[in-house]
């Protein structure tokens, strides 16, 4: 993980950025102390800020939950076969 200076990152911000986004993790130091970490958004984060902003989607207001499920984690099916499954449950 690279360590820069608060003076680095602001006079070479949108290089720093554009590495973050390529996936690597940045320390930001000020008078030599730790005070930021910068991470890339995951793709979950990405997907669910964007349903947000075009009023698709409304954040959950508790904690948990569905809002705690990472759905990239979730299995792949038919919506048409999970459907007909439940039928022939009842």
């Amino acid at each position: 993980m690279k360590v820069i200076g608060v003076r680095e990152l602001r006079q070479n911000a949108s290089k720093y950025l554009a590495r973050v986004a390529a996936g690597e993790e940045l320390e930001v130091t000020m008078r030599g102390r730790l005070v930021a970490r910068l991470v890339p958004v995951t793709a979950t984060e990405r997907t669910r800020d964007g349903l947000i902003a075009r009023g698709a989607m409304r954040p959950a207001r508790r904690r948990g939950g569905l809002a705690s499920v990472d759905a990239e984690s979730l299995p792949r099916r038919n919506l048409s076969a999970v459907l007909a499954e439940v039928r022939a449950d009842q």
